[in-house]
């Protein structure tokens, strides 16, 4: 136990590095063990299988350069749980999906927390999607 200290006091920036590394783990595996998060390929089963709704929450200029088929666009105004506009779907499966998965996920977060049943956030974004080679379609 005493060399485990001194070899800690000695290499401070390394053991440093090492729990940063293992709390951004820990928070991606409690993410995706919550499920809200799901890679293209997964998305694309849940779309296809529970007929879920694609939620664009990017800029209208982004949506209409390429979207998602059969994506809805909602602005993140928009995406509250007490809107109007997304109540209409609380009992909808849904998939939300930005340009990275950063903002997306957060929302997704935020309408589980709001009784949001079956909410997904795209792991990756559009970006993601379009990297996979996975179909979009413009308006």
């Amino acid at each position: 136990m005493d060399q485990l200290i001194e070899f800690a006091g000695n290499h401070f920036l390394l053991v440093t590095s090492f729990f940063f590394v293992l709390t951004l783990l820990v928070i991606n595996l409690l993410q995706n063990s919550g499920g809200i998060v799901v890679t293209p390929q997964q998305a694309v089963s849940f779309l296809n299988a529970k007929d879920a709704v694609a939620i664009d929450m990017r800029t209208a200029t982004d949506f209409d350069n390429g979207h998602i088929i059969n994506a809805e666009h909602f602005e993140a105004a928009e995406l509250k749980p007490d809107q109007e506009k997304i109540k209409a779907l609380k009992d909808k499966p849904l998939l939300v999906y930005c340009n990275s998965g950063v903002n997306s996920a957060a929302v997704v977060r935020q309408l589980k927390r709001a009784g949001f049943a079956e909410v997904r956030s795209l792991k990756g974004g559009i970006n993601a999607w379009r990297s996979d080679n996975l179909p979009t379609t413009k308006t």
